[in-house]
C-alpha cells in the first residue's frame, strides 16, 4: 500500500498544506509494529491485524486497533510476456508455490516457453513481512500449508513485477495495480478445468476474480482532530479517486 499512502499524501497536502503526512514502507506487518510500539499513527496494511497482533496493542498501550476499509485489490498472477499460458487454477498454484508441491516444471502445466533456458519454473514470491505474502499464503494454500523454499524474494511489488519481466520462465504474485506491458496476466480460476477470470475493477467488486482482498488502515484507538479529517479525506471522493487511478478498487467502486 506505499504508493497508495504516499499518494494520499501529497494530494492531501496541497489542499490542507498546515497537516504534513509522513510516510515509511517496509511491508504491513512493519506497519502494524509500528502502531503497536507508537510510532505512526496509521499503519497502512494489505492484511488483517491477527488476534495476537491486536492482544498486544492492548497490553501495549491499552489501546483497541480500530480498522478501516479504504479500498479492494485484486491479486494478480504475473509472468513473462512470452510465456502461452493464460489460465491457471488456485489448486495449480497451490502446488507450484506450496511446501512439497508437485509441480516444478512448464511442461506439468502444457506449455514450453519461448526464450527459456530450461523448462523450470521460476517462482517469485515476496517477504513473509509483506501483507502479500501473507494473504497469497492463506488464500491459496491454507492456513496449514507453508510456501515452498527457494523462491526468489523481491522487496517490493514493483521489484517482484520487475523480477518477472526479466526472467522468461518466472511466475509471481503482486497487487493488479503494478501491472506493465512487459509481464502477462493470468486468468484464475478456483478449480481445474473450469474458465477464469482477470483481475480488474468489476471482478474485484463483484468478487467473482478469486484473489480480491481488502485495503486496510488501522489506528490505535479511535482518531481525533486531524487524524479523523484525513483518514475521513481518504475515505471521501479525493482520497477514493487516487485508489482508482492507481489501478484498485474504491470502496465504492458503483459511485
Amino acid at each position: 500500500m506505499v504508493n497508495l499512502a504516499q499518494a494520499w499524501a501529497e494530494l492531501h497536502h496541497q489542499s490542507h498544506p498546515a497537516v504534513e503526512v509522513h510516510v515509511l514502507g517496509g511491508g504491513s506487518g512493519v506497519g502494524i509494529a509500528s502502531l503497536i510500539d507508537g510510532t505512526c499513527d496509521l499503519a497502512n496494511s494489505s492484511r488483517e491485524m491477527t488476534a495476537e497482533e491486536k492482544q498486544t496493542l492492548r497490553q501495549k498501550r491499552g489501546l483497541e486497533a480500530v480498522e478501516y476499509v479504504v479500498g479492494f485489490d485484486a491479486l494478480a498472477v504475473y509472468v513473462h510476456k512470452n510465456n502461452p499460458l493464460d489460465t491457471i487454477s488456485l489448486p495449480e498454484l497451490a502446488e507450484i508455490f506450496g511446501e512439497q508441491g508437485t509441480i516444478s516444471r512448464w511442461s506439468q502445466l502444457g506449455v514450453a516457453i519461448p526464450g527459456a533456458r530450461s523448462d523450470r519454473i521460476i517462482r517469485v514470491s515476496r517477504q513473509n513481512n509483506s501483507g502479500t505474502y501473507a494473504y497469497f499464503r492463506e488464500t491459496v494454500l491454507g492456513k496449514r500449508r507453508d510456501m515452498k523454499l527457494g523462491s526468489l524474494d523481491a522487496n517490493g511489488s514493483k521489484d517482484a513485477v520487475a523480477l518477472v519481466s526479466r526472467t522468461p520462465g518466472a511466475i509471481g504474485y503482486t497487487g493488479m495495480g503494478y501491472m506493465t506491458d512487459q509481464v502477462k496476466v493470468l486468468r484464475i480460476s478456483r478449480r481445474k478445468g473450469e474458465p477464469g477470470v482477470l483481475p480488474c475493477v468489476e471482478t474485484a467488486t463483484n468478487r467473482t476474480y478469486p484473489l480480491t482482498r481488502p485495503l486496510l488502515i488501522y489506528t490505535a484507538g479511535r482518531p481525533k482532530g486531524a487524524l479523523q479529517q484525513y483518514i475521513e479525506w481518504i475515505l471521501g471522493p479525493p482520497g477514493q479517486k487516487v485508489v482508482l487511478e492507481l489501478g484498485y478498487v474504491p470502496v465504492r467502486a458503483a459511485e
